[in-house]
């Protein structure tokens, strides 16, 4: 059995902006890695440790800055959930989010890795799921997603 290839960035914290094929009134977040004994080295210290979810409040993109909205680098995020992943636990383990002060759909999520399990060097990720349920579309189109 070998881990296959993970998404590793530099150093022990990094971030990755995840695009939604839909917009998505989101519950929880999975993240993966490997397990200590598919590791070649026999430790998963690159494993993310501490964790943060975001998404960005609508009125604050790019596109609406041509409609006399907010300025684009000023973009607001709004924090669903921090999490710590537990290298000692189950490989695959899910974090639910509080969007219970945002009930709305969202087309993309932040995933902001703060710090890892040791490593200097890098950080490894290996699946990241986002749960949720998708926003209602017209009824002209009701279940063809």
């Amino acid at each position: 059995v070998f881990p296959g290839n993970c998404w590793a960035f530099k150093g022990h914290q990094g971030q990755v902006v995840i695009r939604l094929p839909a917009r998505v009134h989101l519950t929880a977040i999975t993240v993966q890695h490997i397990t200590k004994e598919a590791s070649p080295s026999g430790t998963i210290i690159s494993a993310p440790k501490d964790i943060a979810v975001f998404v960005s409040l609508p009125g604050t993109s790019a596109g609406d800055l041509a409609l006399g909205g907010m300025d684009a680098d000023r973009e607001e995020e709004t924090l669903l959930g921090m999490f710590t992943y537990n290298m000692e636990k189950h490989p695959i383990q899910t974090f639910p989010l509080k969007n219970m002060l945002l009930p709305r759909a969202f087309s993309r999520v932040k995933l902001l890795v703060k710090s890892n399990w040791g490593n200097p060097w890098y950080t490894c990720i290996y699946r990241v799921q986002v749960h949720g349920k998708m926003e209602n579309r017209k009824a002209s189109s009701e279940g063809q997603y």
